[in-house]
């Protein structure tokens, strides 16, 4: 069957040259873009029931721009002044360019990472003396709390926010030829609207292992999976399979 419709679980980039954007141009298929899980913060009487008190920290571990976002949250509730002499050991480039929201880039000391947690590691370890927080999301892969017990450092994490499944009711009736997801919350969050979802002719994207064993274990048919040594994102690896399909006859 050729595709003429997909459905993305995430929110609709912001930037102007998404790859979704030429895919549409390219292939002549309509995309839909609904976030199938969203973030809720918690309280600073969460936070503190986790015993946690900001003034304790001298680092903040940042993986995340909704780390970013929440910790400061947290902080201005609290009544918090956050030092200038704070450290902030950033994920990524996107999430130390994020960090500009709230401090002023060229005074702060900001240690920023390639893209993997695992490429951030090397510098928390030259700065074993601070004492380091993780503002996190309660879904925080077991890799993260792993490496840093490894480097041995004085660390916390501390939940600020937390992922929750979105209310789909208004596409109860809607029909697309493919829906991608790029996460195992992603995969709850549409049995959890949908109880009785049925297959059928739907194709079902998927982006990265645990997503492919969460979508299997709910006995969905994967009929995309990225990446690949062939399509390592998801654009290209939709791309490869509309070609493929809508050349039929």
């Amino acid at each position: 069957m050729k595709v003429k419709t997909i459905l993305v679980s995430q929110p609709e980039p912001k930037v102007e040259n998404s790859p979704y954007f030429d895919l549409i141009e390219k292939q002549k298929v309509k995309i839909d873009f609904v976030p199938f899980i969203h973030v809720e913060g918690v309280t600073g009487k969460d936070v503190r029931s986790q015993k946690v008190d900001l003034s304790n920290y001298t680092a903040i571990i940042l993986t995340s721009r909704n780390a970013v976002d929440h910790y400061f949250r947290i902080a201005e509730e609290l009544r918090f002044k956050v030092p200038d002499s704070m450290k902030y050991f950033c994920q990524s480039e996107a999430v130390a360019y994020y960090l500009q929201k709230y401090v002023v880039y060229r005074k702060r000391k900001i240690y920023v990472g390639k893209r993997t947690f695992t490429e951030l590691s090397p510098l928390i370890k030259k700065y074993k003396a601070e004492k380091f927080l993780l503002p996190s999301s309660d879904k925080l892969k077991p890799a993260v709390p792993n490496l840093l017990n490894e480097l041995k450092i004085d660390w916390k994490q501390a939940t600020f926010y937390k992922t929750v499944v979105s209310d789909l009711s208004d596409l109860r009736n809607v029909y697309y030829d493919i829906l991608v997801f790029f996460s195992p919350s992603g995969i709850k969050s549409l049995f959890e609207n949908f109880p009785e979802f049925e297959q059928n002719d739907t194709r079902i994207a998927v982006f990265g292992n645990t997503t492919v064993k969460a979508a299997t274990e709910k006995g969905l048919r994967i009929d995309i999976k990225a990446p690949t040594p062939e399509t390592p994102s998801m654009t290209m690896a939709l791309e490869k399979y509309i070609v493929e399909v809508n050349k039929r006859k």
